[in-house]
């Protein structure tokens, strides 16, 4: 089976290639990037990874889309300059700049949204029964702009929701709570909803029990539970949930922005910052080796070092000053393993329950998960995996009415943006910053387009209509 992976030069790549050399499944592997350069530093590390799965590397997209069996996007319009546009001219405001998460994510949707309706094009006509697998952020409008050319043929992965059910069955077996399941066995029920980076985990069967009211009565094992210690116990008590790890944004939003303008760099900074670092180091090591077999292994160590520095910082701001990432939490999971289960259980047709992004309203069942959101809104929800396809499981119990309202809130902001992006609208842009929960201003929503506008020449490109 081929598989693409677009952005075939970005820093995670190679946790991709090591999932994949750990099974069979693949047999042409293809990275494709615009960037030559950063996809050549990719092809060293993965040739010192030495792992024996064979891989060419293109930029001419086509090429690499063409006749593909499955296809990875996982690309980063911008880069991380780009990145760092969006959060300083939201801090500058007094607002997130998260790439995901407020203004700083409405404005990655605006410049990546054109280039992925493209893509899911080029995907139509050349791999028309490839399965898309959408790791491109924002997760949840990137998905579903695709869906609107591929249908439900793309489905959008992300490894935070995995990561606490893997923590809280962790923590139940450990405390004897349920029934054992085994190594690399599932977890029964799953009882979570949302949208990508906003969602809440509200049942986990775990040895046929549903163990979370137990783990939520005792401090000892909320302890060992990331997204608890994160948010509050008072919190995760009063509403009876545990919440997907991006919940700290909302929860605690001037917390966020004064921790992000204290710290010496934002996120993107230091990623610029680091991954600049990386790059030219491990180019340099494979060039002093001229580009044989010790020089690879060199770019191999220099990644996996910048790998870990990576890991042990992510989402500091979220931790207390000097408070260092519990290595128990580094290791809850990982987009590339979800990723490789979700192929597997379409190609051999090895059923796996997962929590992924997918349509409303699956076509052709005519029922909607939630029935207060539109049919085509992109939900993250849990799914059994065939060799059929995707098939979401019905929601075990309605959804809150706050977690409701956040939801819509959040969606129609980013519709807004994607109508922009599509349209070239700014007025569809002005309302799309304007009406996020995190803004709900005109007056910063203006502000934050003409800032954005004056910062990404790329935006005076899209957005040409007033």
């Amino acid at each position: 089976m081929k598989l693409t992976i677009l952005g075939g030069g970005g820093f995670r790549v190679p946790l991709v290639y090591q999932a994949l050399a750990a099974d069979d499944l693949i047999t042409e592997l293809v990275l494709f990037d615009s960037s030559p350069e950063r996809l050549g530093v990719i092809d060293s590390v993965l040739r010192g990874l030495d792992l024996g799965l064979p891989f060419t590397a293109t930029t001419d997209l086509d090429e690499a889309l063409h006749g593909a069996d499955f296809v990875f996007a996982t690309i980063r319009v911008g880069g991380a300059a780009g990145r760092i546009v969006d959060e300083r001219v939201a801090l500058n405001l007094g607002l997130l700049g998260q790439e995901t998460i407020g203004a700083g994510g409405l404005s990655y949707a605006l410049r990546t949204i054109p280039v992925m309706r493209h893509i899911a094009e080029r995907i139509a006509e050349l791999a028309p029964g490839a399965w898309t697998i959408n790791f491109t952020n924002p997760a949840g409008i990137v998905t579903e702009t695709m869906r609107g050319v591929l249908g439900d043929r793309v489905v959008g992965i992300c490894d935070t929701p995995i990561g606490l059910v893997r923590r809280v069955q962790r923590v139940a077996e450990a405390a004897g709570l349920g029934g054992p399941t085994g190594a690399g066995e599932s977890v029964g029920a799953i009882d979570y909803v949302g949208l990508n980076h906003l969602g809440w985990l509200r049942g986990l069967e775990v040895g046929g029990r549903d163990v979370l009211p137990a783990i939520l009565e005792r401090d000892d094992l909320l302890e060992e539970i990331e997204e608890a210690r994160t948010v509050g116990f008072d919190w995760v008590r009063a509403h009876q949930v545990l919440p997907n790890e991006y919940l700290f944004y909302y929860l605690f939003h001037e917390d966020a922005v004064r921790s992000i303008t204290e710290a010496p760099a934002t996120r993107g900074e230091f990623l610029l910052e680091q991954q600049g670092e990386f790059y030219r180091t491990a180019e340099a090591a494979a060039q002093a080796g001229n580009s044989g077999h010790a020089g690879a292994e060199r770019a191999a160590e220099v990644w996996a070092s910048a790998l870990r520095e990576r890991e042990a910082t992510y989402m500091a701001e979220a931790r207390d000053e000097g408070e260092e990432r519990r290595e128990e939490d580094v290791a809850g999971g990982g987009y590339q393993e979800v990723a490789l289960r979700l192929m597997t259980a379409i190609a051999r047709n090895r059923p796996e329950r997962m929590i992924l992004d997918v349509g409303n309203a699956p076509t052709g069942s005519g029922e909607r998960l939630v029935p207060q959101l539109p049919d085509d809104v992109v939900l993250e929800v849990p799914c059994v995996v065939d060799g059929s396809g995707v098939h979401p499981e019905p929601l075990r119990s309605p959804v809150a009415l706050d977690q409701l309202g956040l939801m819509a809130r959040q969606r129609a902001a980013e519709r807004r943006i994607m109508r922009a992006a599509l349209t070239g609208s700014k007025r569809e842009a002005w309302l799309g910053f304007s009406e996020h929960p995190l803004i709900e201003s005109p007056q910063l929503g203006r502000k934050l387009l003409d800032g954005y506008l004056a910062e990404h020449a790329v935006l005076r490109k899209i957005l040409t209509e007033d």
